[in-house]
């Protein structure tokens, strides 16, 4: 089975676009001094490798000043379309997809998709994804 093949579990996808180039999106997650401006990171906390295999951290400060160490790897990565991330959590890894579409005319499609574990892991995903389309909706908005 290849990453996010797993059918069974608690699957979601959210969709937005954006008035900006697929390359321009691209850099907001592949490139740590984007990544940290958008995706809540502790400044100094990221370090991204987008090559098939490498690593990735940062610390997410929530709103209420809690910190979360994130860390895992990149498993699939084809520049300007495709990401697929495993990230380390306790009893194993969860597999996030991010797709980018480009719709031509400067705009672009992202998809983020999951199928996690339980429904309390769906839940917080979900969530947490919604947050950081957002959120580097609105950044690269501004790159």
């Amino acid at each position: 089975m290849t990453a996010n093949e797993n059918t069974t579990g608690f699957p979601y996808t959210l969709t937005g676009e954006v008035d900006v180039p697929v390359a321009t999106v691209w850099r907001a997650w592949t490139e740590n001094d984007h990544y940290e401006k958008w995706s809540y990171s502790k400044p100094g906390s990221v370090e991204l490798d987008a090559t098939p295999g490498g690593k990735y951290t940062s610390v997410v400060v929530t709103p209420d000043g809690q910190e979360f160490p994130i860390t895992g790897r990149y498993i699939e990565v084809v520049e300007n379309e495709l990401l697929v991330m495993g990230m380390d959590i306790p009893g194993g890894e969860e597999v996030m997809r991010l797709d980018l579409t480009d719709l031509g005319e400067g705009r672009t499609r992202l998809v983020i998709s999951q199928t996690c574990s339980t429904q309390e892991e769906h839940d917080m995903a979900k969530e947490g994804s919604q947050m950081l389309l957002d959120s580097c909706s609105a950044y690269v908005a501004t790159m």
